[in-house]
């Protein structure tokens, strides 16, 4: 065929659409992929590391079954490989008195989800003219709120499934702890809605290119890179940054962010939250009667939800793939990469605050995780939307 008519082809825009959106997902759901595994491997090393101890250390390339006389290091870093070998080549013992059907499905429900929230996140500003979002949705953060809130079901059909109490008293805990914090995460963005006057991802995020971060009560405005050269600029865009407006409404987005964070921590089973697979009081929780494959979908969807939910808070307020100094994707391809990298590097961060998280803190009773919920974040969430329409009045007239 000829070369032209192919470029025509594929330039023709539902075309183009179809493509550019296929090798998006593909290059996203790869990239994903690779965060995941790494985090675990991150896991590993920063609990060693808070716990005094070395952590994986050996695996690597066994060398020495082809001959060698000692294998390389590699820093553990063959465990990422060890991992999932170990997983695909274990047994996937199913218990006897298990509803099959639902017990095969939950695992997949689990994973979903989170892939499917990856979706609406803009990794990036664009590249070569292309938007680094795999669906530009309107309503892209309530999208998040809808598809995140499934993977519940997944862990409740896991818990009743199994036909043994201690992944049912899992499932009943999971299910009571997503309703708790589903209302407080939700609520608490609404203040984002009202300031940002959207519920677009990429546009909250162009918002934040404007106007600055929304977890910084101050932001040097119209500050570029080529202010560097000049003092006097320098100066003339920190004054500018200081108001009175901003500074006030900086309090109910602190509050937002700080409940918004949180909940999220609830949302995914993390400690201090993991009540559901409480492994001293309920052996392993909802995934106690699985193996093999099945388990590995339950392992992959929480550290999955840990990417979308760092994401979504990236998203939301820490300015996304954006960073001062730095132009967007519109300027050359290049930058369009460092904003992809600059978007991956705060998520990374985020997860790693999660993961010290987890080895920091004791669990909460179950009592005292229902009592933040509905007596802690729920009215504070509900008093800061009213604060902050307050504020909005205040600042508009």
């Amino acid at each position: 065929m000829d070369t032209a008519l192919i470029l025509h082809f594929l330039s023709t825009p539902w075309v183009f659409l179809l493509w550019t959106t296929f090798l998006k997902s593909f290059i996203f759901l790869n990239l994903t992929i690779i965060v995941v595994s790494v985090t675990v491997f991150a896991e590993r090393k920063v609990s060693a590391f808070i716990q005094d101890r070395t952590g994986p250390n050996r695996v690597g390339l066994p060398l020495t079954l082809l001959g060698a006389k000692k294998d390389p290091f590699l820093w553990g870093l063959g465990q990422m490989v060890a991992d999932p070998i170990k997983l695909l080549t274990k047994e996937n013992f199913v218990p006897g008195g298990v509803d099959k059907l639902y017990f095969w499905l939950a695992p997949k429900l689990v994973m979903i989800p989170p892939i499917l929230v990856l979706a609406v996140l803009p990794f990036g500003s664009s590249l070569f003219g292309v938007e680094m979002t795999i669906a530009n949705l309107n309503i892209g953060v309530l999208y998040i709120f809808a598809i995140a809130s499934l993977s519940v079901y997944g862990i409740t059909l896991a818990g009743w499934a199994s036909n043994s109490k201690f992944p049912f008293l899992g499932g009943i805990r999971s299910s009571s702890q997503m309703i708790s914090y589903e209302l407080s995460l939700g609520l608490s963005i609404i203040p984002v809605f009202m300031i940002c006057g959207s519920l677009n991802l990429n546009e909250i995020i162009d918002w934040q290119v404007k106007n600055g971060w929304l977890v910084s009560p101050w932001w040097p405005k119209g500050f570029s890179i080529h202010d560097l050269l000049h003092p006097a600029a320098i100066l003339h865009s920190f004054v500018a940054g200081v108001s009175l407006q901003r500074i006030l409404l900086w309090i109910p987005l602190m509050i937002s962010f700080v409940i918004f964070l949180v909940s999220i921590f609830a949302e995914t089973n993390r400690l201090p939250f993991d009540l559901p697979e409480a492994e001293q009081e309920l052996v392993g929780g909802y995934h106690t009667e699985y193996a093999s494959m099945n388990f590995a979908l339950f392992f992959l969807g929480e550290y999955a939800a840990m990417f979308a939910g760092s994401g979504a808070i990236v998203s939301l307020f820490l300015g996304g793939w954006s960073c001062p100094l730095i132009p967007d994707g519109s300027q050359g391809w290049f930058w369009g990469l460092v904003n992809i990298g600059v978007f991956f590097v705060k998520v990374s961060l985020m997860l790693l605050f999660m993961i010290w998280v987890r080895w920091t803190l004791p669990r909460f009773r179950y009592d005292q995780l229902m009592k933040l919920g509905w007596l802690g974040f729920f009215p504070v969430a509900l008093f800061n939307i009213f604060l902050t329409a307050l504020i909005l009045a205040f600042v508009r007239n």
